[in-house]
């Protein structure tokens, strides 16, 4: 028997108390919480991820980079770029492949928005001095050559993703396949052959995230590095390799890093201590000794204001115990590129 894909729509007429499975970005909304997630970060705010002060600096300037990218989305408003034809859509629809695909042809709009993305922050006010120079830089980067770092980025081709311009292109290529998704009727972007990667562009996911409210109270789901869509995947599940024999969680318990006063009373009471607010479990890594890989796994039961690409990035500490321990990092975060130690 051949079953029957959904037609855009019909979707509508399935059973809403279901797992929402595919969560579509909120441009409008997404960047600006991004840009003060990022402060908070770097001025030491957030118990449950302590932050080098070497770090504290970059922390702030992609807040800078996530206020231009509101600036943009503000500017171009929510159809700033279109999506594809119909017919390119119902293809991929038709044979199980990503909608918006991140590699191939990309709309010729990213060009204008990495062009605005450094004019608005030509105007960023908290910027560290360094920033005016790497701008000048940006912007005599011949076209050719910003294709190509694209192309690293969509590809996740670390090799040809120049580490002092690619956070720059990729917040660009964020902004353009955010805004169409945002987009995107739900019905067109089919589960994949494998849950590993996002369903609407086909990109790795830069970390994973457990949401609260509604319909996707408690459930984890994957955040795309590329076009900000999150896909439901069972925690016990690896998001790599999808095994589930043998995963474990490693934490990252800063200084001050303790369950809040309530939690302390209860423990010396011999109670359970209450599953929110803990600063232990805001932030930890999922291994696998299947795959001997990790990937970051952020609760927003502990903190509300979680947000994976920004948490991601602040806490780099974690990635550097977790390595140190024998696993490798199963993707990387767009807005940071590390040149190669060799």
């Amino acid at each position: 028997m051949v079953q029957r894909l959904l037609q855009p729509g019909e979707i509508e007429a399935l059973d809403h108390t279901a797992i929402p499975r595919l969560l579509l970005p909120a441009p409008t909304t997404l960047f600006q919480a991004r840009a003060a997630r990022l402060r908070q970060l770097a001025a030491g705010d957030v118990p449950g991820i302590p932050v080098e002060d070497a770090l504290r600096g970059y922390l702030t300037l992609m807040a800078c980079v996530a206020d231009a990218q509101h600036a943009i989305v503000a500017k171009l408003g929510g159809t700033g770029v279109p999506l594809p034809p119909h017919e390119a859509l119902k293809t991929a629809h038709d044979h199980n492949m990503p909608p918006l695909p991140a590699t191939g042809a990309r709309p010729a709009v990213w060009l204008g928005v990495f062009a605005s993305l450094l004019d608005a922050l030509g105007n960023a006010k908290d910027a560290p001095p360094q920033l005016s120079m790497a701008l000048h830089s940006l912007r005599t980067t011949p076209a050719a050559e910003l294709e190509g770092i694209a192309d690293a980025i969509l590809g996740d081709f670390a090799d040809g993703a120049d580490p002092l311009r690619a956070p720059f292109v990729a917040a660009a290529l964020q902004v353009t396949w955010s805004l169409m998704a945002s987009q995107l009727d739900k019905a067109w972007a089919q589960p994949l052959v494998t849950g590993t990667l996002c369903p609407v562009c086909g990109s790795h996911p830069v970390a994973s995230v457990v949401r609260i409210g509604g319909q996707s109270q408690g459930y984890r789901y994957l955040h795309c590095a590329t076009c900000e869509s999150e896909w439901h995947m069972v925690r016990v599940k690896c998001s790599c390799c999808e095994g589930n024999g043998k995963i474990a969680y490693q934490g990252l318990v800063g200084r001050d890093a303790d369950p809040v006063e309530e939690n302390k009373a209860a423990a010396k009471d011999g109670k359970t201590l209450s599953k929110a607010n803990d600063p232990t479990k805001v932030a930890r890594a999922e291994t696998c000794d299947d795959c001997h890989t990790y990937r970051k796994i952020f609760n927003q039961e502990h903190d509300f204001h979680v947000e994976p690409m920004a948490d991601d990035l602040a806490s780099m500490l974690l990635d550097v115990l977790v390595s140190e321990a024998g696993y490798a990092r199963a993707s990387g975060n767009p807005l940071l590129w590390l040149k190669d130690p060799a």
